[in-house]
């Protein structure tokens, strides 16, 4: 089942992008983002197979989650209290498949020693950016870590009734904070949650580090699913337009939460329509 999964992505690979030349693989980077995938959506697999396929769907970076596991054979996850050696066979992976750990997220500590721990996992292994939902009594904690690893801290949303739902109550947690500390925007819970992310977005201008991007099925709708871009309600071009007028440069992850056993083939479709509109921005 593996091996036809990576199967697929190579042959939709070479059938939308065998005539496209190099220099015009990444046209978002012309608009200063960085294209990431979140490991996530490879969960049915282990970390090393999501590195591959990302390789193979063209793609120079990752998203990280904690819990994810390393390689068939071992025991060893993706969590940040991950041991020196498992480090170093992580770096050995991202090397072989040429994939950069970008963020790493979502993930969210219980005391003092772990929030430490875990970003001084995020420094060592040059993560840029951490994506949590943290109770807003570590706030100042995180802020004196933010400046003490330079890494930054993206707080997520997920729809009602988790914390963060409301773009306001994230405003007002990060209000007044380092500006490394910002807001990880996943628009397809805000499509859930009733929230239109083109209003959202613009409310929160200057403060996105990084973006969860997904098309849905639906709006306002709990049971609403990801689909490939340009399939769903979301409407993706004007999404990137304001953004890319508020100033927005910073990593768009590709997040697809659907179709769990083959969901390369979907990724490369989302991947293509967003080149194509990158190109006519």
């Amino acid at each position: 089942m593996k091996s036809t999964l990576f199967l697929l992505v190579l042959l939709m690979l070479m059938n939308i992008s065998c005539k496209q030349s190099e220099e015009n693989m990444h046209p978002w980077e012309d608009h200063g983002w960085k294209l990431a995938v979140q490991a996530w959506t490879f969960n049915r697999f282990t970390f090393e197979e999501a590195l591959e396929a990302a390789n193979k769907l063209g793609l120079k970076y990752i998203e990280a989650y904690p819990g994810q596991k390393i390689t068939e054979g071992s025991e060893a996850t993706t969590h940040f209290s991950m041991s020196e050696e498992t480090k170093n066979l992580v770096r050995e992976l991202t090397n072989k498949y040429d994939i950069k750990i970008i963020n790493y997220g979502i993930v969210a500590a219980g005391s003092e020693e772990e929030w430490e721990q875990l970003f001084a996992f995020a420094a060592d292994m040059g993560i840029k950016t951490i994506g949590s939902e943290p109770d807003p009594i570590w706030m100042d904690l995180i802020e004196g870590l933010v400046k003490k690893y330079d890494v930054q801290l993206a707080i997520h949303n997920h729809p009602p009734p988790t914390r963060y739902w409301n773009p306001q109550t994230v405003l007002d947690v990060i209000e007044g904070r380092d500006s490394r500390i910002g807001v990880s925007a996943d628009n397809g819970h805000w499509m859930r949650s009733g929230l239109n992310p083109i209003d959202v977005y613009k409310m929160l201008e200057g403060r996105i580090k990084y973006l969860h991007l997904k098309d849905m099925t639906a709006f306002d709708d709990m049971d609403a699913h990801t689909v490939p871009f340009g399939t769903g309600v979301f409407n993706m071009r004007e999404a990137l337009q304001v953004l890319k007028e508020t100033g927005f440069k910073g990593v768009i992850t590709i997040e697809h939460e659907w179709d769990w056993e083959n969901p390369a083939p979907k990724v490369a479709k989302s991947i293509e329509h967003l080149r194509e509109i990158s190109r006519e921005l």
